[in-house]
């Protein structure tokens, strides 16, 4: 019998794994999850950059040449991270070409520290773009009110984009119609479609954190919505895309030879003990998804998920009863998602600003060796 992530690609869940490091590349383990785990992509954030970099002696050499040239640090760490993940393109590169340009894909992102500047996120991502070189790169660009027109203006020139912090349904929205933008003004600049990609990475767990401390406020029956927010939230992002992929606008393109720009499930690890730790995958099934994972929630889905066929389609009703009980409760909808929204920007800020003192420190360090 297959196992349980075998299960989950054949509902058409591309199964992708939220980590990266040098030490992960160089021993083979990336590899290993591609033909043991059918991982066939890879995701990165300031995070797990930041405790690959500080954990592991395979970084030095390079920092010590990084310092030893006087590079800056912005440079540098440009440098240290497109490195793995130009290492990672190369291992996912089958992946890639064996699924047309599906999967194999592998996301850097651009520094959250601009994520509300639009002219400078449109540099960082040419910049991104040049650095690593690789067809199945996808440069993450943040879903806020400025990362929107940059997101169009990536595809537009080319660049395969991974839109990040999706929280809101009517972000969302926007998030399509700019793929949309910027698949036609590719066409029309003559870049073959059927080379872009996007994916539409919508951020699952941290919106039941939300909602849920605001329910033990209010307490008594209003604790039976206690972990449900997060997937009914999903589920009505999925029926969106639908709703938006089967209009005439799409069909135009997808004449042309565009694929859909897929959603993805993020943030899938359980923060809530008392909840299944599958269930940002098992409650998520649905066709042309994709799921990235920590390795912890990999791992747990492959010993013991218990993968339906489609957990999505058929629940919208259920979904949009779930956000009208919350909002009957008092728990604004708009108010959760503005706030995990500036509160995701902070978050990865603060990771990059850490990580961007550990590179500092370490350039002047090795560099006096």
């Amino acid at each position: 019998m297959s196992d349980a992530l075998a299960q989950l690609s054949s509902a058409g869940v591309s199964v992708w794994i939220d980590d990266i490091s040098r030490d992960r590349l160089s021993t083979g383990n990336l590899a290993d999850l591609i033909r043991d785990r059918h991982v066939v992509g890879v995701t990165s954030n300031p995070t797990i950059f930041a405790k690959a970099i500080e954990t592991s002696e395979l970084y030095d050499p390079q920092v010590h040449d990084l310092g030893v040239r006087g590079v800056d640090v912005g440079e540098a760490l440009r440098a240290i991270t497109a490195f793995d993940v130009r290492w990672a393109c190369d291992v996912f590169r089958p992946v890639y070409e064996t699924s047309n340009g599906v999967d194999g894909r592998v996301s850097i992102e651009v520094s959250p520290d601009i994520a509300h500047d639009t002219d400078k996120t449109i540099a960082e991502t040419r910049a991104l773009w040049w650095l690593v070189d690789r067809p199945n790169l996808f440069v993450k660009i943040p879903a806020t009110v400025p990362g929107i027109p940059a997101i169009a203006q990536g595809l537009a020139e080319g660049i395969s984009i991974n839109v990040t912090l999706i929280f809101s349904l009517q972000r969302y929205a926007a998030v399509i119609d700019a793929f949309f933008d910027g698949m036609e003004r590719a066409l029309k600049a003559g870049h073959d479609l059927s080379n872009l990609a996007s994916v539409a990475s919508f951020f699952v767990s941290r919106v039941d954190t939300e909602v849920d401390k605001r329910l033990e406020k209010i307490g008594g029956d209003a604790m039976e919505l206690k972990g449900k927010a997060a997937v009914a939230n999903a589920r009505l992002a999925y029926q969106l895309y639908e709703e938006k992929f089967s209009s005439e606008r799409w069909q135009r393109l997808a004449a042309a030879g565009a694929k859909p720009q897929r959603p993805l499930w993020a943030s899938t690890s359980t923060k809530d003990p008392s909840l299944p730790d599958t269930i940002y995958v098992t409650e998520l099934v649905a066709p042309g998804t994709v799921n990235t994972m920590p390795e912890s929630t990999l791992q747990a889905t492959y010993d013991h998920g218990e993968i339906p066929t489609d957990s999505v389609r058929g629940n919208y009703a259920d979904a949009q009863g779930v956000l009208d009980k919350l909002e009957s409760l008092g728990i604004s909808y708009d108010d959760v998602v503005d706030t995990l929204e500036r509160e995701g920007v902070e978050k990865f800020s603060a990771s990059w600003s850490e990580l961007t003192s550990t590179i500092g420190k370490q350039l002047k360090q090795k560099a006096g060796h």
